[in-house]
């Protein structure tokens, strides 16, 4: 008699061809690389676009500085919030594999239209020279200008699509039940932006002096070639993902829970959840008579699952939980209740983080300009001040290794824990080393305009006898501000989300760099506003840099972040993990 060979598969996961995944051959970090090499592909794409679509739209589209900067900022704040739109549909209703490859394909169509415009001069506005015509250039409008946008906010769409599913996709391979799992997860997280960083590296590099040197529709093809490889490579690994079954909405789930306990409380009903005493202890079950009579018609079913003790806190939105709600439709569960519970919890986190992206945004744009009034010079090379960017990216890239292999295995030895710095304690780094970032920054002004000042060069164009690389010390504090908070905050939502709502909880990251890059904007003008009424001019308004009061500036950007690093300390220090796997 032959004995039927029993498969051993991931429960709740599918292959790409919908059936049970299987262990030994789908999931591991074998698969997870094959989404690390993707993002590398990925970021030189959507680098290239944030890096350098300013100058295109400047020198051949005849936008003014302005509202180019202004469309760029609005490109990369929309593709951030679309990844909270990829995490909740990768939840909902399809997987992060699918999602990820319609924004692959996505980002191709957008990136051919952008293309095809930038090889045909009949597709730019008409040719003029601002410099020997009074007449002003004429802006791209009309059926170009709608072209332009499509393929901009087609890349947009895109990218928000593989942001979004990325790394949860990547963080499904690994067995979490499995101490060496939730290492190789932790690893993943680290690498995902070290590759981030390497793709951004390609794009402000090799990319950029494409474009400037052979035309932009070469440096746009690159990003097509870029494209086509990750969506190869990414079908190639096809065999060996696990993926998760979408759960259904969870923005559903948190609208039911919301919406019961509400009416229930309007309503004056009472809760129907177990709540445990020093003095009574809980239950272990509840049945009701309708359970017990179908345990009794089929005994062969699988047995009714104890319903846990809700958690301490948010003790409103037990009151969702009764026997007879007011529709059926707004039946509660404890499990449903517990995991709104946690989001509710993460969000404070959130929020803390949002500070430091503003800070990040501020730094991209008057360090540029600070760098540009300096000394560019390295021995014979002629830097652009545009390529400060590289300082950040490198030493994300040194540091990511150094972190995983040698600082994380000596934390280990001396917390005696599994994850060895926690996430939290993770991302409280990052936000300190943002106050040193700002703290950084204000000092170098002031020793720029000290020089500025001493030489008697404030109104003269000429650079400073002052090295640019100063400027480098602020970028290399927020690169590894970058490095510490981006991969705390991936793993730290990943890991701490109900795992119907991973997706779009890891999408949480990217959303707080768009509100924080979108935050940026709105403090600037805030601090012109109640500047403009003292006796001296506001203090970021002019055409010369060193009558800026950026110095002042800076400073303030240091206490908002360390007050907002001491709020991040409260809200720690009252959270308590979900998984207690890794808590210290």
């Amino acid at each position: 008699m032959e004995v039927e060979n029993q498969v051993d598969t991931w429960d709740g996961y599918v292959d790409w061809r919908y059936k049970p995944a299987v262990k030994g051959r789908h999931g591991g970090m074998r698969a997870a690389s094959f989404v690390l090499v993707l993002e590398v592909l990925e970021n030189i794409t959507f680098s290239t676009i944030a890096s350098s679509v300013v100058l295109y739209m400047t020198k051949y589209m005849h936008f003014s500085p302005a509202n180019a900067a202004n469309s760029v900022t609005n490109f990369l704040g929309t593709a951030y919030l679309l990844t909270l739109l990829a995490g909740f549909l990768s939840d909902a209703c399809l997987n992060t594999y699918v999602i990820c490859l319609m924004g692959a394909v996505l980002e191709f169509l957008g990136l051919i239209i952008l293309t095809v415009q930038a090889h045909s001069p009949s597709l730019y506005p008409p040719p003029c020279n601002a410099e020997t015509s009074s007449t002003p250039c004429q802006q791209v409008s009309g059926s170009k200008a709608a072209m332009l946008f499509i393929g901009l906010y087609l890349v947009a769409l895109g990218a928000g699509g593989m942001k979004g599913s990325l790394p949860s996709h990547g963080a499904e391979q690994f067995d979490e039940s499995t101490p060496q799992g939730r290492k190789q997860r932790s690893t993943f997280f680290n690498y995902f932006v070290f590759c981030l960083s390497c793709g951004g590296l390609i794009a402000v590099t090799f990319v950029v002096w494409i474009e400037d040197n052979k035309g932009w529709e070469w440096g746009f093809g690159i990003s097509i070639i870029a494209t086509v490889l990750s969506i190869s490579i990414f079908l190639a690994g096809s065999s060996f993902y696990r993926n998760k079954i979408p759960c259904g909405s969870p923005i559903t789930t948190i609208c039911k829970v919301l919406l019961a306990a509400t009416l229930n409380s309007c309503l004056g009903r009472s809760s129907n959840a177990i709540t445990c005493t020093a003095t009574s202890p809980c239950p272990p079950t509840r049945i009701n008579k309708e359970e017990e009579e179908e345990s009794k018609e089929e005994p062969n079913t699988k047995a009714i699952e104890p319903i846990a003790t809700p958690s301490e806190g948010h003790k409103f939105l037990d009151r969702a939980i009764v026997e007879r709600p007011v529709l059926n439709a707004l039946h509660c569960t404890t499990q449903q209740v517990e995991d709104v519970k946690i989001v509710i919890k993460i969000l404070p986190i959130f929020a803390c983080t949002i500070m430091l992206y503003c800070c990040l945004a501020q730094l991209s744009t008057f360090s540029v300009e600070q760098a540009a009034t300096m000394d560019t010079r390295v021995g014979s090379l002629t830097v652009p001040p545009a390529s400060l960017p590289i300082f950040p990216v490198v030493f994300i890239m040194i540091l990511a290794p150094v972190y995983d292999h040698l600082i994380i295995p000596f934390a280990r030895k001396i917390t005696k824990t599994e994850m060895g710095i926690s996430h939290l304690q993770r991302i409280g780094v990052g936000l300190f080393l943002s106050i040193l970032a700002m703290a950084t920054a204000a000092l170098v002004e002031i020793k720029r305009k000290r020089v500025a000042t001493k030489n008697g060069l404030l109104d003269s164009p000429n650079p400073l006898p002052i090295s640019f690389l100063w400027v480098a010390f602020q970028f290399l504090f927020l690169g590894s501000a970058d490095l510490f908070t981006l991969a705390g905050l991936l793993e730290f939502f990943f890991t701490e989300a109900p795992s119907s709502m991973r997706s779009v909880a890891t999408s949480l990251s990217w959303a707080s760099m768009a509100v924080g890059y979108f935050l940026s904007s709105v403090v600037v003008q805030i601090v012109n506003n109640a500047t403009r009424h003292s006796k001296h001019q506001p203090w970021l308004s002019g055409t010369n840099l060193n009558y800026y009061h950026l110095q002042r500036f800076y400073w303030l950007l240091c206490v908002l972040t360390g007050l907002n690093f001491l709020n991040y300390l409260f809200w720690t220090n009252r959270y308590k993990y979900h998984n207690k796997k890794i808590e210290l």
